[in-house]
């Protein structure tokens, strides 16, 4: 009997603040697993009732969770993830983002972005200087590469000169099971006192990419428009929105929610009137693919990886222009006829997406790796 080869997971952002990252590896491995029952994979710093709690899959035979205690990425990378592949005997290991620093078997790494190399103003000095030398370095020595979009792969190929057939795509999608236009989880909203299909929804970080100062100062000049919600946890240089919100007076207009379960979240994506999405830059822009599998009608930046996802599908703006922002509400809120369009165009556009198939991408870019 052939010996079976061992795949170790970096999953230690499942245990934190939730991001696309952190939805992407939960979605992705869940399939996964399923698709290469002959593999064993091992998910590093994933807590195993997180994982089955978001999909029954992770009680798998091949599915083995190992505690990671909690440290900074340095810890991590030069020191965690290197002893673990020894004692673990793992054939390949997967991270995001970076590889560590030493490694005793063949790596592959999911780049999401670089966007801090095109848009440096929204990255702090060090983290562009540290991700800049650690990405080159990981994209140069993995096995395998993987990232989500077009946009991001034609990044890696034009900035860090790797070679286009060395980088898979494996696009991000929406749970349908989770996110669908059926008109169920009014319970949720009655909590937070919203009135289904009488608000405005964003979804993302609070944090200055994601565009909210254009997005508050465009809702502020609709006086008329229903009240906007949006949900992200703070991350950085997040005060700003609420004196901006305070300066504009619209608080008793707009409601922030930083403590929204998932199951709470697809509730409110589908009860909302309109979803926009004003960020500047995205690898990809995981909410807005929720919101199509949802059944909004979406608004979103014509920037980066959005474009690609977004076009025909969704009423795309400027990402810097208030005016245009404020314009494109109105007439979303106001145009019954347009809300429909793209609401059917977005539904159209996710079956164009799969974690099914994009986890078939996964695994054929691991057992490539595996064998190389």
């Amino acid at each position: 009997m052939s010996r079976r080869f061992r795949i170790g997971v970096d999953m230690h952002t499942v245990d934190g603040i939730h991001q696309g990252v952190r939805t992407h590896l939960l979605e992705l491995y869940a399939r996964a697993v399923q698709i290469a029952p002959d593999l064993d994979f091992y998910l590093l710093g994933a807590p195993k009732q997180i994982l089955i709690a978001h999909n029954k899959a992770y009680e798998a035979a091949n599915v083995h969770t190992v505690a990671m205690e909690r440290t900074g990425p340095l810890g991590r990378l030069l020191w965690q993830l290197p002893k673990l592949e020894k004692s673990l005997a793992l054939d390949l290991l997967h991270t995001q983002y970076i590889t560590p620093l030493s490694n005793s078997c063949k790596t592959a790494v999911t780049i999401h972005d670089i966007l801090f190399e095109s848009f440096p103003q929204y990255f702090t000095p060090f983290f562009r200087v540290r991700s800049s030398l650690l990405m080159r370095r990981s994209g140069r020595n993995a096995d395998q590469i993987f990232t989500v979009s077009g946009f991001s792969r034609r990044e890696l190929v034009d900035r860090y000169h790797i070679q286009e057939d060395r980088v898979l795509v494996t696009p991000n999608a929406a749970d349908e099971k989770r996110f669908h236009p059926d008109g169920d989880g009014a319970g949720y909203l009655q909590k937070r006192d919203l009135v289904p299909g009488h608000y405005i929804l964003s979804v993302g970080r609070l944090e200055p990419r994601k565009n909210y100062e254009v997005l508050l100062r465009a809702y502020a000049a609709n006086p008329d428009a229903p009240p906007l919600v949006i949900v992200g946890q703070r991350d950085f240089r997040f005060q700003k929105l609420f004196s901006l919100i305070e300066s504009l007076s619209i608080a008793d207009r707009v409601r922030i929610l930083e403590d929204v379960g998932m199951d709470e979240l697809s509730s409110i994506y589908r009860h909302a009137l309109v979803f926009v999405y004003p960020s500047v830059a995205e690898g990809f822009g995981m909410p807005v693919m929720e919101a199509f599998s949802s059944g909004v009608p979406v608004i979103c930046s014509d920037s980066t990886a959005l474009t690609e996802i977004a076009t025909d599908a969704a009423l795309l703006v400027e990402p810097n222009s208030v005016e245009c922002l404020r314009e494109a509400i109105s007439r979303m809120v106001a145009d019954g006829r347009l809300r429909t369009y793209c609401t059917q165009a977005g539904l159209k556009r996710t079956r164009e997406y799969s974690w099914h198939k994009s986890a078939e991408i996964l695994v054929q870019g691991l057992r490539a790796a595996l064998v190389s």
